[in-house]
């Protein structure tokens, strides 16, 4: 992992203050992220959503777990997202998938910018797009495709994560504690970028992270 000070970082430190302030030192931070895209023909395009929520003025990420019947990636942890349609935008695929996934309907003019391309195993080009959600209302997952809602403190997955070796592979795989279990890239990757930008106004890549062979399908 590379982590260094974000180019321009309004505000370098953890975040604290009133959720205004909050808000306005991860939209900078965000903001000012220089991505790195990939450029992978064959790949399908797929958007996710890294929504940032309030609970009780905590500020929280939702994340899935996916509906155990699934033909892909059944029961694991997921951020909402899914495959852009044809001539469909990164943000408002993502803001699509957030909708139909949760319930959750942001304004376009709350995307906050986005994050670094991620390559699955499985197919995918992942693109992570970052939004404000704030306050927690009704969430209503779409049952075909969700088992279950999660809000969690950003502060639950704001430690270092675990870096295992497998024999399939020579890169790494990433995974985060949660809830008792784990959370393993990419989707892990994901949010570990997320919140050293966003809580520590560090730029960490992780698209050289592995992923774990049950995610390879």
């Amino acid at each position: 992992m590379v982590a260094e000070p974000a180019a321009g970082d309004p505000a370098a430190g953890p975040v604290a203050g009133p959720v205004a302030d909050g808000r306005d030192i991860i939209a900078a931070r965000v903001a000012g992220f220089e991505r790195v895209p990939i450029a992978r023909p064959g790949l399908r395009a797929a958007s996710v959503a890294v929504c940032v929520l309030l609970q009780q003025d905590t500020p929280c990420l939702l994340i899935t777990r996916r509906a155990a019947d699934l033909r892909r990636h059944a029961g694991q942890w997921a951020l909402p997202g899914g495959s852009r349609e044809p001539g469909e935008s990164v943000p408002d695929a993502a803001l699509r998938e957030l909708r139909e996934e949760t319930g959750v309907v942001v304004a376009a003019d709350e995307v906050l910018g986005v994050l670094d391309d991620f390559a699955t195993r499985s197919g995918f080009l992942i693109t992570p797009v970052v939004v404000w959600g704030g306050p927690v209302g009704a969430l209503s997952r779409q049952a075909s495709e969700v088992a279950r809602i999660h809000v969690i403190p950003l502060a639950d997955f704001d430690h270092p994560p675990e870096l295992l070796r497998i024999p399939e592979s020579p890169a790494l795989v990433l995974r985060l504690a949660l809830l008792g279990g784990y959370v393993y890239a990419p989707t892990a990757a994901i949010i570990h970028q997320f919140c050293q930008l966003a809580l520590h106004g560090q730029t960490t890549r992780v698209a050289h992270f592995e992923q774990p062979v049950f995610a390879w399908r």
